[in-house]
């Protein structure tokens, strides 16, 4: 394959992987090949290529003779996610405990003045990017290159389950009240007391998945304020 037609179907990927995770494409719906390429205006081989990363990844399922359907998320799956999540985030802030600099200190800390700022203004968009930066700067304060790409892998999932914590009355000021604990336990550079606290911040998240169950989660998303 062409570097091209590689980069064309990363693009093609990431696409439709975003439209199964936020419930686009219902379960068991077929993808067709020649529709996307038509709808995405190119040929069916980064379509193709595509389609085989998606099974890779287990969203799809290429039967031989028969066609691609979405096996999609299910709740399970977001939990089994969040307990990867749970055991890496972990080790994640044990580390920024121990290394973290005092500008990664003060980043975080000034993306949850932003954060409770733009929470008062109902400004949803803003709160759940600033929820994101958060994690993603403590991932660079661990210093672990790897364990922080394969955290970023799950970034479109938890902003799914992010946008939908803001429909839940108090639930985003929770989990922003948790952000501090997790901070304050790296300002004290103390990594038990921070992998308790991103133990708690996400037992918490899991129960209101539990509670929801994932499908209405990606049912129930509205676009919200700016």
């Amino acid at each position: 394959m062409s570097e091209a037609n590689y980069l064309l179907g990363q693009k093609i990927f990431q696409k439709i992987r975003q439209d199964i995770i936020i419930g686009r494409y219902s379960r068991n719906e077929e993808l067709k090949e020649l529709l996307i390429a038509s709808e995405m205006g190119v040929s069916r081989t980064p379509v193709r290529e595509a389609l085989r990363q998606l099974e890779r990844e287990g969203l799809v399922a290429i039967i031989p003779n028969k066609g691609t359907y979405v096996v999609g998320i299910t709740t399970q799956d977001m939990r089994d996610i969040y307990d990867i999540r749970v055991a890496l985030e972990g080790l994640c802030v044990r580390q920024a405990a121990d290394i973290a600099t005092a500008g990664q200190i003060e980043a975080l800390e000034e993306i949850l003045y932003l954060a409770e700022y733009h929470l008062k203004k109902g400004h949803k968009k803003q709160v759940v990017e600033l929820s994101g930066k958060f994690h993603e700067i403590l991932y660079e304060a661990s210093g672990n290159r790897m364990l922080k790409r394969v955290l970023q892998n799950y970034y479109l999932y938890l902003d799914q389950v992010r946008m939908f914590l803001f429909n839940v009355p108090g639930k985003i000021r929770e989990v922003i009240g948790e952000h501090w604990q997790i901070l304050e336990a790296i300002k004290e550079r103390n990594g038990e007391k921070a992998e308790h606290a991103v133990s708690m911040h996400i037992a918490n998240v899991i129960k209101l998945i539990d509670s929801y169950g994932w499908e209405n989660i990606t049912g129930g998303q509205n676009d919200g304020q700016n």
